[in-house]
């Protein structure tokens, strides 16, 4: 391992990077030093430029994979060769920008319909109808339910704030079908076990990445 790379190293680990990270930043002064086919340090202003240039246009990296080039290698300029170069502060990927794809309430109630077993259908329902997050129908106890009020008391929300949200009549009606097939007490969805037959005897939640 060169110096240069230990005292890259180092620098990220101090930084409180994740190793993730670490691995992407040093692979990009990696790539550079190949591109030139020299010490990282030995490489001028000007050719720092056109290294840019040709990642964006010749190699036609996304956005994201710009900013990881751009982030690398300012890191290992600034932090490990203490250069403060006017270009790397001028560099910016732009990000780009999706337009979401938006169901139809019909094409929700098919994939909805679709979903099996029971009671991934009727969680996802859930999630849908009362526009909650998949942590807090996951936390859903048969006391938040108030069939008479048609609302649910949702706990520990966003910014651990409780509040109550509608309740659909379907929904309460599903809901009520499908605890019949566990009877657990408290939980409206618990871990029924591979077999689907342990939701009466289960002590824990359906597992967030089970859902």
């Amino acid at each position: 391992m060169t110096p240069l790379r230990q005292h890259m190293i180092a620098a990220l680990q101090l930084s409180g990077k994740g190793e993730r990270t670490q691995e992407s930043y040093v692979r990009e002064v990696r790539l550079l030093a190949q591109f030139y086919h020299k010490a990282p340090d030995c490489i001028t202003e000007q050719e720092l430029q056109r290294y840019f240039l040709h990642r964006k246009s010749i190699d036609g990296l996304a956005p994201a994979s710009m900013r990881i080039c751009y982030s690398g290698i300012r890191f290992f300029s600034q932090h490990v060769l203490q250069r403060d170069w006017h270009t790397l502060s001028l560099m910016r990927a732009q990000t780009t920008h999706y337009l979401p794809a938006v169901l139809s309430v019909e094409e929700v109630r098919r994939l909805l319909a679709a979903a099996t077993p029971l009671h991934n259908q009727v969680y996802f329902t859930t999630v849908y109808s009362l526009g909650l997050r998949l942590h807090e129908a996951l936390s859903l106890q048969i006391s938040d339910i108030d069939g008479q009020r048609l609302q649910v008391h949702v706990h520990r929300g966003k910014g651990a704030k409780d509040r109550y949200v509608p309740l659909p009549a379907e929904t309460l009606a599903l809901l009520r079908t499908y605890w019949k097939t566990h009877r657990n007490t408290p939980w409206l969805f618990p871990a029924t076990g591979r077999d689907q037959h342990h939701g009466l005897t289960a002590i824990a939640l359906m597992s967030r990445s089970s859902v």
